[in-house]
């Protein structure tokens, strides 16, 4: 195998953590020794072995004088377990190759200096685009201390989100669907407005084998959640915390003693204030939010700025009428005020195209 393999080898197995290793990033690595591979390893759980040490405790064999493969450049540094620099140091690896650099500013190229202060030589940077697109999520968690917020939602081709009667239940279909949940698995939480509940009594959970439920948050200024919802009542299978800005305890209560966590915030124009929001959720470990309300939550979520990419999936068929769209809210006054997006990365999805974009910019005008 090639250098390049092997890496791509270690990218497969980085993806085995997806949704488990939150809020720590997905990292594979192998161990290669004379041309064969004596060791492969990933982070698989939060709190669990880093890939590094996955990897070494699955060598049968002598690593001394080995090469290293990991798609992240090796911790240095104390958290829920021990540095993976003094684990290769120790091993006697003679050689690393990493993808991504590690993105906290306080601890980029630390790890590397400190392999090569010990002799060992270290390959950087080598297949980083894809190693980097691994870890999107994180990358902004650790650089900003708030959540990585993914706007999705499905459409019709004429950009209707229901029907004229209020109707969603199904706009896409099942392979569309089935990728939500998968993202749902993917990341650590997910929100949606007061509006939608009242409308859907929707669950938020994952319906996949093997996977994971999110944290479920509902924005909800006025406490208007009814307790009988199932985001309510089903608390043993998720969590849900409900923003609000009420601030009687008396009305918290019924929803604490049903398992709910609420969570007090000022207003801003009359709705929660989002960056708070994302500010406190950033300081409970969440890396990462899936963002699935109406087109009301959806235009406070865009114009406080909280959204950092978009998904769009768009189903084949028209509703016509005056259904609801994706983003509603006041709206920009001119084109020129609109906010932009990236080039999209555009994904036949069944009979449905996604189309997913960074969020890149809003210029003045609204």
């Amino acid at each position: 195998m090639e250098e390049m393999e092997y890496m791509r080898l270690a990218i497969q197995l980085a993806r085995k953590g997806c949704g488990w290793v939150n809020p720590n990033p997905m990292v594979g690595a192998v161990i290669v020794k004379d041309g064969k591979i004596i060791g492969q390893g990933c982070h698989r759980k939060y709190g669990g072995l880093h890939a590094e040490r996955d990897a070494l405790a699955n060598c049968q064999t002598s690593v001394a004088g080995a090469t290293l493969y990991v798609t992240l450049e090796p911790c240095c540094h104390y958290g829920r377990t021990p540095p993976c620099t003094d684990a290769i140091i120790k091993s006697g690896i003679s050689r690393v190759v990493f993808g991504s650099s590690d993105p906290n500013p306080l601890a980029a190229g630390k790890g590397l200096a400190i392999l090569r202060s010990h002799g060992i030589e270290v390959a950087e940077n080598v297949l980083k685009d894809e190693c980097d697109k691994l870890n999107g999520s994180f990358f902004h968690y650790i650089q900003n201390k708030t959540p990585y917020v993914v706007m999705k939602y499905a459409m019709t081709m004429d950009g209707k989100i229901a029907t004229h009667t209020g109707r969603s239940q199904w706009i896409t279909g099942s392979a569309a669907r089935r990728r939500v949940h998968e993202d749902r698995h993917r990341y650590s939480a997910i929100m949606v407005g007061v509006g939608t509940v009242l409308t859907d009594d929707p669950s938020l959970t994952c319906r996949l084998e093997n996977s994971r439920n999110p944290l479920r948050i509902i924005c909800d200024t006025g406490l208007r959640t009814p307790l009988q919802a199932k985001l309510v009542t089903t608390t043993e299978t998720a969590l849900t915390i409900i923003a609000t800005a009420v601030t009687d305890t008396n009305r918290h209560r019924p929803y604490l003693d049903a398992g709910c966590e609420i969570m007090v915030l000022p207003q801003k124009n009359n709705h929660i204030d989002l960056n708070i929001l994302m500010q406190r959720l950033g300081e409970k470990q969440i890396d990462s939010l899936l963002l699935e309300g109406g087109g009301t939550l959806n235009w406070s979520a865009m114009e406080s700025g909280i959204v950092n990419k978009v998904q769009a999936y768009i189903a084949p068929k028209l509703f016509g009428g005056s259904g609801k769209t994706p983003v509603e809210g006041f709206g920009v006054d001119y084109p020129e005020g609109a906010f932009l997006l990236s080039e999209p990365l555009i994904t036949q999805v069944g009979e449905d195209i996604l189309l997913e974009s960074e969020v890149i910019h809003c210029l003045q005008g609204l």
